[in-house]
């Protein structure tokens, strides 16, 4: 199996054979910091045009066409006219707040990527507590949204983050239960440990059925998490016009729009890693040969390939169903799906006491 702890190691080495320790550590800390902002851009533009492909695919269309071949530079034109528009701010806004809460969106997302491993040999911070700080980071984007909503002095954009307030903290609950039935049965927080559990099989196969229930609730709930279709309650055109970002414009605006790319990206990657087996190749058992075959695919490859896959279902969503009510986003929530994972919490945990996973 490929691995990139020979590069990383040898970084390493050749750093601390000329710096000191902190400076080693500093420098170590700006690479990671340019490489997640590349990653940033990278996938804003990807998954913006990947979006819209989907789209009209979905509806017969041919979608971006103009820029490049199969569009692929509509995005970058897109980016280029949000730097260039000028950012406005309303009179009556709260000016500090309503600068500083894009910026606490996109900080909130790149804190969340630290733990999660791209690649064999390829992770920021391994923390012992990875799959609960993802949790608990990752919930901190509504602080963001609520002061952009309370800030604009808007009717609509303050109900638009309330509205997303009161999702978020819905299904934040079902997502963490479906997240607690991988905890329960790989016994450990830390995603390295959940990754190598799953070096015979992904537990999407070999937890039975909970692990399967898990599985769709935390692709609703993290489809509810992100404000995107059906559950873009936050954003709806038809009766908030944009939500809570009506007032931003420019590159503030921007900010929000990639903010919600790079989310769906890590929840994505979360789901990846949890059910999927993150970059660990297709294993089956005691299938010797055929482990053997899969792990000539790098590992970076199974893990962008099962995170795309994750993201193509949550756009397939957004263009097959139709926008749900307030209260019917929250009876879902509450009468349904919160129930439903809490059963089967305890269902994989009897599973997980008597060993009769895979």
């Amino acid at each position: 199996m490929y691995s990139l702890h020979a590069i990383t190691d040898s970084i390493q080495n050749w750093l601390s054979v000329r710096f000191s320790p902190l400076w080693v550590l500093i420098i170590e800390s700006l690479i990671v910091i340019v490489l997640a902002i590349a990653l940033f851009a990278v996938l804003g533009l990807v998954l913006v045009w990947l979006e819209r492909k989907v789209a009209a695919h979905m509806q017969i269309r041919l979608g971006p066409n103009r820029l490049g071949p199969a569009g692929i530079f509509q995005t970058s034109a897109d980016t280029l006219k949000l730097i260039l528009k000028e950012g406005l701010t309303p009179d009556g806004a709260d000016k500090l707040l309503f600068n500083f809460a894009p910026f606490i969106v996109m900080i909130v997302a790149m804190l969340a990527l630290a733990p999660i491993a791209f690649a064999n040999g390829f992770q920021i911070w391994d923390v012992n507590i990875g799959v609960l700080y993802v949790s608990a980071v990752s919930s901190l984007s509504v602080i963001g949204i609520l002061i952009a909503g309370w800030a604009s002095n808007n009717k609509y954009s303050l109900l638009g983050a309330m509205r997303s307030g009161a999702q978020i903290v819905s299904y934040e609950l079902s997502a963490g239960l479906s997240i607690l039935t991988i905890v329960v049965l790989t016994g450990s927080l830390q995603i390295s440990d959940i990754v190598h559990a799953q070096q015979n099989g992904w537990w999407l196969f070999k937890g039975h059925i909970p692990v399967i229930i898990a599985f769709v609730i935390f692709l609703i709930a993290a489809t509810a998490e992100t404000n995107r279709a059906p559950f873009d309650l936050a954003e709806a055109e038809s009766e908030l016009t944009a939500g809570f970002h009506t007032e931003y414009s420019g590159m503030k605006f921007a900010l929000f729009f990639l903010a919600e790319y790079i989310n769906i990206f890590i929840v994505c990657a979360i789901g990846a890693t949890l059910f999927l087996g993150g970059w660990m190749p297709f294993h089956i058992g005691d299938w010797t040969q055929f482990n053997h075959v899969m792990d000539y695919i790098p590992s970076s490859i199974w893990f962008f390939g099962k995170t795309f896959f994750l993201i193509f279902l949550i756009m397939w969503f957004r263009w097959t169903f139709p926008r749900l009510r307030v209260d019917q986003l929250l009876t879902l929530e509450w009468k349904y799906l919160l129930p439903i994972s809490l059963f089967n919490l305890l269902l994989v945990t009897v599973i997980a006491i008597m060993n009769w996973h895979f």
